[in-house]
């Protein structure tokens, strides 16, 4: 399986003719590009570092085989579009991209006790991959390469890396990086691999690796 990271929290996953692309938000640039070349498409909430509600309901006017998975608040925003856009909850398994996705979590991480609470859902794709969304969630199930936040007004670096040891990945990579300065994320990485033992792979904005 090939894993390209791109900016921020956007992900493509890709394996022989599969491939599903997570969270194109409004802060990657290339989201318009990387959604009209997708069938599958999972948000893991619907803030719009991960969403990009314009994006996605111009592709799936003009995508017919679009399909997207999220959180109710995300087919809210975008319309069932003949059903084509699915509501998720943590505990679903859906086919995607023709992944098997399992769902976790349920809760966004706490920003501040004065803002209410926030849905976010992980997707576990092909019982490989884990994405998080905004949240330290663990899965409670294994996961070779775990996808890292590491940056935003909810990350913090200690429970960054509790969340590591309690998922003990193959391997980690760093996504939700953006609000971090090159030296922040060696920063990150640095500490997150001599409190867990685990190497934070840092990856440039459209690079790939095979997982």
């Amino acid at each position: 399986m090939e894993l390209t990271k791109h900016t921020h929290a956007t992900v493509v996953l890709r394996d022989g003719d599969r491939s599903v692309l997570l969270d194109p938000g409004a802060y990657t640039s290339a989201s318009a590009d990387l959604v009209a070349a997708a069938d599958a498409v999972l948000v893991t909430h619907d803030h719009p570092d991960h969403f990009d509600a314009e994006v996605l309901s111009a592709a799936l006017d003009a995508q017919p085989d679009l399909r997207v998975w999220a959180p109710a608040s995300v087919v809210d925003a975008l319309g069932a579009h003949d059903g084509r856009v699915v509501a998720v909850s943590p505990g679903d398994t859906v086919t995607a991209g023709g992944f098997e996705v399992r769902v976790f979590g349920g809760d966004h991480a706490v920003i501040h006790a004065d803002l209410p609470p926030m849905t976010n859902v992980g997707f576990l794709v092909d019982g490989r991959v884990f994405h998080p969304g905004d949240a330290y969630s663990a899965p409670g199930v294994p996961v070779e390469t775990l996808l890292v936040p590491t940056s935003g007004p909810w990350a913090k670096l200690g429970e960054l890396v509790d969340f590591v040891r309690a998922v003990q990945p193959e391997r980690a990579v760093q996504i939700h990086d953006l609000m971090l300065s090159d030296a922040g994320k060696g920063s990150f990485a640095q500490f997150a691999g001599q409190l867990t033992g685990i190497d934070l792979v840092t990856l440039a904005d459209g690079e790939t690796i095979t997982i």
